[in-house]
């Protein structure tokens, strides 16, 4: 297996004989000063087990985003050596945000309080770029920088928005409330677009019945058991 890209939690692996592509999910967690945080660019620490719960948390999302028809990069995983089997894809340095309440960075940019309701969910995209601090970006800029062409900017919120659907509603089967989530998309060839990366506590924030957010671990726990009984 060769590296192709070394992330926070997860790393990027091919396969050089076969061609194949791979994401190896790790134990590590982002945060900062000690607690463990989603929205955080740093690595937080190290949870044993956590990639592995990682990647059954991602294989039952992929499959069930896939069920409602929205396309994405995943092929299979393997649980016991922590890697999911992937698609081939170019996937550009943009995180697509969308937030039903307000919480996090949010709260910090615009002296808001958390809680508050958007409705319609508010959309954010950003450049991923950990030097800048993540900035956000226009669709504008996205075509002035040859990051993406005309459209798919918008071709991107919309799976953005058909995806947090699905999670919305199935969170709800689980007694919990999305917040707000993060997503990747990557692109074949022929430039169309799915859903990459990984979709786990790492990129998204609830809270549940009694209105507390579980941290990325405790919620991974939580979900996962909640996954084992359907």
């Amino acid at each position: 297996m060769k590296t192709v890209y070394e992330g926070k939690t997860k790393s990027v692996l091919t396969d050089e004989t076969s061609g194949e592509y791979f994401l190896f999910f790790k134990d590590s967690a982002t945060g900062k000063d000690g607690k463990f945080d989603p929205g955080a660019n740093t690595v937080g620490g190290s949870v044993s087990g956590k990639g592995k719960t990682a990647l059954a948390i991602s294989q039952y999302f992929f499959e069930l985003i896939e069920k409602n028809g929205i396309p994405t990069h995943y092929l299979g995983a393997d649980l016991d050596k922590c890697l999911m089997s992937v698609r081939k894809i170019d996937v550009p340095k943009l995180e697509f945000v969308l937030r039903y309440f307000t919480a996090g960075s949010m709260c910090r940019r615009f002296s808001m309080e958390p809680g508050l309701v958007f409705d319609p969910p508010y959309p954010e995209v950003t450049l991923k770029d950990d030097d800048e601090g993540d900035p956000l970006i226009s669709e504008r800029l996205c075509l002035m920088k040859k990051i993406l062409r005309e459209g798919e900017y918008q071709k991107c919120l919309d799976l953005l928005v058909r995806t947090g659907d699905v999670l919305r509603k199935e969170f709800k089967s689980m007694g919990l409330t999305l917040i707000d989530f993060k997503l990747e998309f990557g692109m074949d060839e022929d430039r169309n677009f799915c859903v990459a990366d990984e979709i786990t506590p790492d990129i998204w924030r609830v809270k549940d019945e009694n209105g507390n957010i579980p941290d990325q671990i405790e919620c991974a726990k939580m979900v996962l058991k909640k996954i084992e009984r359907k």
